[in-house]
């Protein structure tokens, strides 16, 4: 199995290679991880890991800085459905827009656009921007992505902006920081995660290794 991490110039690649190497193990499968450039490397993969972190419009301007990477990823993650999962940003690269330094395109694979959050306390105070750290998740459907997962999951979060005015359907988890904050969308061999699901210990691992068994 080969999984293709792509990288835009962005993300915890090592990381998300390691955990991607961790979860292969824990799934009783020896995958070979590729951190690519190349879009060919895309094509060729079994599955495709999009990550990202920092602004949205860096990441789909070094998204698309990669010849051929777009088309590359809408081939295998739309045409061949193989199973592709974004990380942070690249789960909101999913999105039709994002708002952060001016309305930017996404790849528009899912309805949708990044906002800005804007989480108040129970007195309406403003709390801290970015979330950082810990939140537990809420799952909303059963995905073969939160099979098996710890009791009460937490997933490690680090965003100011996040999804708004999707399809309730491809939510698939929430989390709750000042309102209810989109944790994980998905639709078909498309998948995504708000959290850091390489910084996310157990919960993270067990997502990643349902990625690498997954058949959509």
């Amino acid at each position: 199995m080969i999984v293709a991490v792509v990288d835009s110039g962005s993300g915890n690649l090592n990381s998300v290679a390691r955990a991607l190497t961790r979860a292969g193990e824990l799934a009783g499968l020896a995958p070979e991880i590729r951190i690519t450039r190349d879009a060919e490397q895309v094509r060729l993969a079994d599955r495709v890991v999009l990550p990202g972190q920092g602004a949205f419009a860096a990441c789909r301007a070094g998204l698309a800085a990669l010849t051929g990477m777009t088309e590359a990823l809408a081939e295998v993650g739309l045409r061949r459905a193989r199973p592709l999962l974004g990380i942070c940003v690249g789960m909101q690269l999913l999105a039709e827009r994002g708002l952060e330094h001016g309305p930017v395109d996404g790849l528009a694979w899912l309805p949708g656009e990044i906002a800005p959050m804007d989480p108040r306390d129970e007195w309406g105070a403003p709390l801290p921007l970015p979330q950082m750290g810990w939140n537990r998740l809420r799952p909303n459907a059963r995905h073969p992505l939160l099979a098996r997962l710890p009791d009460e999951p937490y997933g490690y979060f680090v965003h100011s902006f996040a999804w708004r005015g999707g399809n309730p359907a491809d939510i698939l988890a929430t989390a709750v920081y000042g309102g209810e904050v989109t944790a994980m969308i998905g639709r078909g061999n498309l998948v995504g995660t708000q959290f850091h699901v390489e910084k996310s210990g157990m919960t993270g691992l067990s997502i990643l290794r349902n990625f690498l068994a997954w058949t959509p």
